[in-house]
């Protein structure tokens, strides 16, 4: 976890998602803090098709109504411009916070609304 989060905290995206699947390969599941750094490597870059794959994952890990996640799904669709996306996973989420309205507004405003 803590090398994914520097490698996505310092713009080594790449690297980041590269460890991530070398991670899951050697059959160590990702938690909710791995999963909010990919999100926001994912988010860096628009990478949405990962982004999506990892959003499906945490669907599996059951890991979706977590607020800290929720809000790096919405954040990451937002700039990944899949608006539609971005408000399917707000809505989803049992419980908002002033960082998931932040996001949310943000998402908008970054796609021209």
């Amino acid at each position: 976890n803590a090398m994914i989060a520097a490698y996505s905290q310092n713009g080594y995206t790449k690297e980041a998602l590269t460890l991530f699947r070398q991670m899951q390969l050697i059959g160590t599941a990702p938690d909710m803090i791995t999963f909010v750094s990919i999100l926001d490597a994912c988010a860096s870059v628009a990478a949405l098709a990962e982004g999506m794959e990892s959003h499906a994952k945490i669907v599996d890990r059951g890991f979706e109504t977590e607020v800290v996640v929720g809000n790096a799904l919405v954040n990451m669709y937002g700039k990944c411009a899949s608006l539609d996306d971005a408000k399917s996973a707000f809505c989803k989420m049992p419980q908002h916070n002033t960082i998931s309205w932040n996001t949310m507004i943000t998402a908008y405003s970054q796609n021209g609304h």
